[in-house]
């Protein structure tokens, strides 16, 4: 197993894919079991993912991403949603602690409120918890990909609304990003792109 260092430094966006070869499911169950514990606000855990490795539906999806070269290529086509309802779950996530002991009644009604709060009538921020949460999820999910051996591309170029008639998805769903997962065309990698210096991009106070 990689250092993480290592890993961070040598995970790269693949443009392109060695066609044919198949993520056995186990190792995708492995990943987003470990993907789960990426964090989320409130433990509210918004991410839900639809991994597409039917060639039929990834053809429809690659559609929906303008014709992108690398959906076909790619073993599967991972999209990323974000649940804009994640807090109709609180009293289930928090009933678990409740009922250890490990949260009071008074506490568990109190994080419940705050929660309802936070979410309930405002539009604006359920669907930027949705995107927020999900994009921390799946940065999670590609750095464990590729301390698997798989590559992987965060896309956000595609069609939310022709995603979303593909898979049938709920209102309450929004894709967030697709990700695409294979083995990278080591033939036809390019130089890493223009990265600025920390003091651009930071500022200390």
């Amino acid at each position: 197993m990689s250092t993480f260092t290592d890993l961070v430094q040598s995970r790269r966006s693949a443009n392109n894919f060695v066609e044919g070869i198949k993520i056995p499911q186990h190792e995708l169950e492995e990943m987003f079991s470990l993907a789960r514990l990426a964090p989320s606000a409130y433990n509210l855990q918004h991410t839900h993912y639809k991994v597409v490795a039917s060639e039929k539906i990834k053809e429809e999806i690659r559609e929906a991403a303008y014709g992108q070269y690398k959906t076909h290529t790619a073993s599967a086509v991972i999209v990323v949603l974000g649940d804009k309802h994640a807090y109709l779950q609180a009293p289930e996530i928090y009933g678990g602690l409740k009922l250890l002991g490990a949260m009071s009644e008074e506490e568990y009604n109190e994080q419940i409120e705050a929660i309802n709060g936070a979410y309930i009538g405002n539009d604006a921020f359920q669907r930027d918890e949705a995107i927020r949460n999900a994009s921390l999820s799946a940065m999670q999910f590609m750095l464990i990909a590729k301390d698997k051996g798989w590559d992987t591309c965060p896309m956000i170029g595609f069609d939310p609304a022709a995603v979303a008639h593909v898979l049938n998805l709920p209102d309450n769903l929004v894709p967030v990003m697709l990700i695409t997962i294979g083995k990278d065309n080591q033939h036809k990698i390019r130089p890493r792109g223009y990265r600025k210096p920390v003091n651009e991009f930071v500022e200390f106070f």
